[in-house]
């Protein structure tokens, strides 16, 4: 069940009961201080813990959270890591965006080199804000749908923060131009890249191609860096993918695998949770053909005969050092699949 919204306007549960007050006090009596006339917003702040939190217990966790916690926070802020987590997703995208940019960019101001901001409406002037405050300090960005941020906003990031080191985003903001940038002279070696590629509309979202040249580029520029891929598309949207050589270490397929991915000679692991209804037979071994450093694979619910799996296990098997699978999911055949052991001795 979705929290009502609330919004920051009513929020102020103070002026409310100060006007109902104000009707039954005598006009000869002296209510006001240089105190009672300050803004609601400041008072928050002097406000003891346990009657914020009885407050709160009758208002909507996220816009509280935006409107007075950050007052806290701008006071004195020490914070070095920013990580907004909602378990109730998309809950902060139902903040009103101008709240949730407005006091996001009051914690910006403050030095920071962790920054989680998954599933929020940050937009790419609250980003300006970030560079200008954080250039020289932010080391991590979490950033995956974040759908009001624009390719523009990340690439004026990771073109100012040269100290990052580990990116998170949406494939939608990937560019050459951003590969470009993260592997200039000036920015330290990148260490861990993970791009989520998903789907808003399946089967009409288009998706653009990364020349090979600046996958080269970044590798170049960063040899060790961990290269993620989390795909959540269906096999017909595939087709802008793996038409060359790839640098990928880390891969996931949510839904479906592609058939025509060509040699990844980075890919470590490999992690597969659904395959349709098609046994996953003639992927496994297309992979075990192209994808020479190989050292684990997972599997879930995406079946594959025991004969498929068996000639897998012939191919790469000396060079797994795990490999996950239910036993639920091998479609029995000619071949026993229990004698696959003897290949890992």
């Amino acid at each position: 069940m979705k929290r009502g919204r609330s919004k920051c306007q009513s929020f102020t549960p103070f002026e409310c009961r100060n006007k109902r007050h104000r009707s039954a006090t005598p006009a000869h009596v002296q209510t006001g201080s240089s105190a009672s006339q300050r803004p609601t917003e400041e008072m928050w702040g002097d406000l003891p813990h346990h009657v914020v939190l009885h407050i709160f217990q009758y208002l909507s966790l996220v816009e509280p959270l935006l409107c007075v916690a950050v007052k806290y926070l701008n006071k004195n802020c020490t914070i070095k890591t920013l990580g907004l987590i909602s378990t109730a997703r998309p809950s902060f995208m139902d903040v009103s965006q101008s709240h949730f940019v407005s006091a996001l960019t009051m914690v910006f101001v403050n030095s920071k080199s962790s920054i989680k901001i998954d599933d929020t409406p940050v937009d790419d002037p609250s980003l300006k804000v970030l560079v200008t405050n954080n250039r020289d300090t932010l080391k991590l960005l979490k950033m995956s749908s974040c759908p009001h941020v624009s390719s523009a906003g990340i690439l004026c990031v990771t073109d100012q923060c040269h100290g990052l080191r580990e990116l998170v985003l949406n494939y939608h903001l990937m560019s050459d131009e951003l590969l470009l940038v993260l592997s200039s002279e000036k920015h330290v070696h990148l260490e861990h890249l993970r791009i989520d590629v998903v789907s808003e509309n399946p089967g009409q979202t288009q998706f653009h191609a990364i020349k090979k040249s600046s996958w080269d580029a970044l590798i170049r520029h960063s040899p060790q860096v961990n290269i993620v891929m989390y795909f959540f598309l269906y096999e017909e949207e595939f087709e802008p993918f793996f038409r060359e050589q790839t640098p990928i270490t880390h891969l996931y397929f949510s839904q479906a695998v592609s058939k025509d991915m060509l040699c990844c000679p980075c890919l470590v692991e490999l992690v597969v949770c659904a395959n349709r209804l098609e046994p996953l037979d003639e992927e496994l071994i297309r992979i075990a053909e192209r994808c020479k450093s190989l050292k684990a694979i997972g599997r879930g619910e995406c079946e594959v005969t025991c004969s498929g799996f068996m000639e897998f296990v012939k191919m790469c098997g000396g060079r797994l050092s795990q490999l996950s699978i239910m036993e639920e999911v091998l479609i029995p055949d000619n071949f026993i699949y229990t004698t696959t052991k003897a290949y890992f001795q």
